[in-house]
């Protein structure tokens, strides 16, 4: 099949987890016998209004679209708008001259549903929605957007012509599935479909730096959290767990990526004083990598207000490395017995600090417990979350007649 994969970010300039998510996905869809096309926004200040290159073996096409990250909410809300018809207008030749047999889209973005319909309607064929996000509802819990205000009616209605333009809907957990076809009138066809990774043995690297050498950390316990630092996640949260280790020798955070509480990461660290506290912006893919081979926990939060259920693509990074998972999650959510039952990490509810804080040092002072939850996540990975798994059912459901 000649699959289009939609997408708001991809490599090789991404930072992001969905886009290697999706880098792994396409190649998967390669090595199965598919023509995998990334559509994905370029640069505003690309000469021509479609640039097309590869990433491996993989076609990328990339449409002129103004920037949707590292911008205020207004020029980010204006360019996601524009997403779909940017993207219709660079593509649209190609797309009659080379029909596509499927659509994949990821979400985030909402604003990707007109482009998906525009193709359908040329090519007639299926869609499939990678759902990873309750935008709007995740902004109205953290009281960012008032519920029934102008802009949540606005990004409802995108959010709408997202689900409606999708034959079928993969949601990241029992839970979201729940909430999800609670929530719609059970109006969609919808499955899980949990996030994924290439389980195969990385190829060995070069290194390219030593973390510990960098940081002046010699046989202290590394616990890293590495991904989107926002409102989501509720940084505080891990702030607090830093503090209640300040003055244990033993444990070094490290906290690596870019978002909306950067600056409440950085003026905590000041505030409190923390010298076992490191903060660095994002790295490419490739020093990732390096930086999970370096530590020694994988560390995730998500703010207890969340009515949906987030499965952090960072855990999956975390997992192939054999890192054990701490973390903290909003109540009902099914990570929580999901790595409870694999004895692959500790997670508790956010705000139950003391928790928190004493299974980190369990974590610090019993090697083998880490050693051992670290080999539950890796097996938990290669159990529940492969590339392969993804491929094969968005694969079926886009041959089912629809």
């Amino acid at each position: 099949m000649r699959l289009a994969i939609i997408t708001d970010d991809y490599l090789p300039s991404s930072t992001l987890v969905h886009a290697k998510m999706l880098h792994e996905l396409a190649l998967q869809l390669c090595a199965e016998g598919h023509t995998p096309v990334i559509i994905t926004p370029g640069s505003v200040k690309q000469g021509k209004r479609l640039k097309i290159d590869c990433v491996g073996d993989v076609t990328v096409w990339r449409f002129r679209n103004g920037k949707t990250r590292g911008v205020n909410k207004v020029v980010r809300t204006v360019n996601e708008t524009l997403l779909s018809f940017n993207a219709w207008w660079a593509i649209r030749s190609e797309v009659e001259l080379h029909p596509f047999d499927g659509i994949i889209y990821y979400s985030p973005s909402i604003f990707f549903g007109l482009l998906v319909k525009k193709i359908k309607s040329k090519n007639k064929c299926s869609s499939y929605l990678i759902l990873r996000d309750s935008f709007p509802q995740w902004a109205i819990d953290q009281a960012l957007i008032k519920e029934g205000s102008l802009i949540d009616r606005y990004f409802r209605f995108f959010e709408m012509l997202n689900y409606k333009a999708a034959d079928a809907i993969g949601l990241m957990s029992p839970e979201n599935l729940r909430l999800f076809d609670r929530t719609n009138d059970n109006r969609f066809n919808t499955h899980v479909l949990y996030n994924w990774a290439d389980v195969q043995p990385p190829k060995p690297q070069l290194e390219q730096f030593n973390l510990r050498s960098r940081l002046g950390l010699n046989d202290e316990i590394v616990f890293f959290y590495g991904g989107n630092i926002g409102h989501a996640q509720d940084m505080a949260n891990l702030m607090r767990l830093a503090l209640s280790f300040k003055y244990n020798a033993q444990v070094h955070f490290l906290f690596v990526g870019q978002g909306d509480e950067v600056e409440l990461i950085k003026k905590f660290i000041d505030r409190e004083s923390l010298v076992n506290v490191t903060f660095l912006p994002s790295v490419s893919q490739d020093e990732f990598k390096q930086l999970l081979k370096q530590v020694d926990v994988g560390l995730f939060s998500l703010s207890y207000s969340h009515k949906s259920h987030n499965f952090p693509g960072k855990l999956l990074g975390y997992m192939i490395e054999s890192l054990p998972i701490l973390g903290s999650v909003n109540p009902g959510n099914d990570l929580q017995e999901i790595f409870t039952e694999a004895a692959a990490g500790h997670i508790f509810i956010n705000g139950e600090d003391d928790k928190l804080s004493t299974a980190a040092l369990d974590i610090v002072t019993n090697d083998a417990l880490r050693n051992e939850m670290g080999k539950n996540a890796r097996n938990l990975l290669t159990s529940s979350f492969t590339v392969k798994s993804a491929s094969n059912t968005i694969i079926e459901c886009l041959r089912l007649p629809h």
